[in-house]
């Protein structure tokens, strides 16, 4: 079986967003044993969405195609199908009634299903007319439901083709991927060979060193099959096993994991979107153990990263972020001696931060950084860079030096300092480094 992944959108053939959609899609096809031999990125008009779907009719047993299903006149893809497939748009009564509902909710209308459209058109006319479109399929179509946004996705036979149109906002597309179209592919067998992809995410070594140790497992040539891969110091093996079944595919996966974890333990921080956030809410959680941190050069990257997690408020505490020497001083009792005779950059100030925020917030371990993130404010004796950590318990406060790279861009250096200074944090939980 052969797919093609289309995505439409004039923000994505101009450059000014990336098109994720297909990369994900194509990862998911992939494990269903699907190839997929193309992906097509179009603009907003009407005779290159046309030609688009044409053309995959004729080369590709299915297209799963992303965008344009919204209410605006540049979502043009119920209309592109249309042409394509020879059929008329007709409005599909429980879709229309669906939007309306949404809609309703997020407006504190509480109407019965039966009363909710005529109740919106009531108050808001315009709204309804506006939003009528998205509830409009090629006759024939079947409804995808979206039971987190707006505009429902379309499923539908073109030729030789399947056809699943999906909404181009990524945690949208993903759900109804998950929920309507994956059901309709296992029932028309169109899913063959199993794919199983395991991903082992590892943070404090580089690339290069962790496949030093590891070039048995990345030979070409290999089952199952093993890549590595780096993004913002976060190192991924990949693990790619094929089999009849899922459980036929996880037991070839199996050793090889086993290895992964038996070699490099102490940096693994998790599998799949795991990040050391989530490694390091993991012990606080086994542990019951509370944080906070105290940021200078991080900016508050590092109680972003912590608070994106559910359920973290039990054992985070809090944060400050202390940039100036006056906030260091004022906040976290930072003496101006102590600033003055060491710098803002500096071991004991770092100390003195991530002692200042366990005392502030009465918790168990506090972490702090100060550093140089550049591009200007660097010297021969603190290079931009050049960050210092200091991790505070009831033990004692230790602090340790990174050097991210004077050529590093800002960004890069403070979200390398983020994740270092948790994962020091995920460290001394497991005992691993003790203060």
């Amino acid at each position: 079986m052969r797919a093609e992944i289309i995505a439409a959108g004039a923000e994505l053939t101009s450059g000014q967003r990336v098109d994720t959609n297909s990369a994900w899609l194509a990862s998911a096809l992939g494990e269903l044993g699907i190839t997929s031999a193309f992906h097509t990125t179009i603009s907003d008009e009407m005779a290159d969405n046309v030609a688009a779907l044409a053309a995959a009719c004729q080369r590709v047993d299915l297209i799963l195609m992303t965008g344009g299903l919204g209410p605006t006149q540049d979502d043009i893809t119920r209309d592109a199908l249309a042409a394509v497939s020879g059929s008329k748009l007709v409005l599909d009564q429980p879709s229309l009634v669906a939007i309306c509902q949404l809609f309703a909710k997020r407006r504190g209308i509480d109407t019965a299903p039966e009363k909710v459209v005529e109740a919106l058109l009531e108050k808001f006319p315009d709204l309804v007319a506006r939003n009528r479109i998205q509830a409009m399929f090629p006759a024939g179509a079947e409804v995808l439901e979206n039971r987190v946004g707006s505009a429902p996705g379309i499923w539908m036979k073109v030729g030789r083709a399947v056809i699943a149109c999906m909404p181009g906002v990524p945690s949208e597309m993903k759900i109804m991927f998950r929920e309507q179209v994956l059901p309709r592919l296992a029932a028309m067998g169109l899913a063959q060979q199993v794919t199983r992809i395991r991903k082992i995410n590892m943070f404090g070594r580089g690339e290069s060193e962790i496949e030093a140790d590891a070039l048995d497992l990345t030979a070409r040539g290999r089952i199952p099959e093993v890549g590595i891969t780096a993004h913002e110091a976060t190192i991924s093996f990949r693990i790619f096993a094929r089999g009849e079944t899922p459980e036929i595919a996880d037991s070839i996966a199996q050793p090889t994991v086993d290895s992964i974890y038996s070699r490099f333990s102490d940096l693994i921080i998790g599998e799949n979107d795991q990040e050391i956030e989530h490694a390091v809410f993991a012990e606080l959680l086994s542990q019951n153990k509370s944080l906070a941190c105290a940021e200078s050069c991080t900016g508050g990257l590092i109680a972003h990263k912590i608070t994106q997690l559910s359920g973290v408020s039990q054992f985070f505490m809090g944060g400050v972020v202390t940039y100036s020497n006056q906030a260091k001083t004022d906040f976290l009792g930072v003496t101006q001696a102590l600033l003055e005779k060491h710098g803002a950059v500096s071991s004991e100030v770092a100390a003195a931060m991530a002692e200042g925020a366990r005392q502030k917030f009465g918790v168990d371990i506090a972490i702090s950084t100060t550093g140089v993130a550049g591009p200007t404010g660097g010297s021969a004796e603190k290079p931009v860079g050049l960050v210092w950590l200091g991790l505070a318990t009831a033990d004692g406060v230790k602090t340790k030096a990174v050097q991210l790279g004077q050529e590093q861009p800002r960004v890069v250096i403070q979200e390398r300092a983020a994740k270092h200074a948790l994962n020091w944090v995920r460290l001394h939980l497991k005992g691993i480094e003790k203060v």
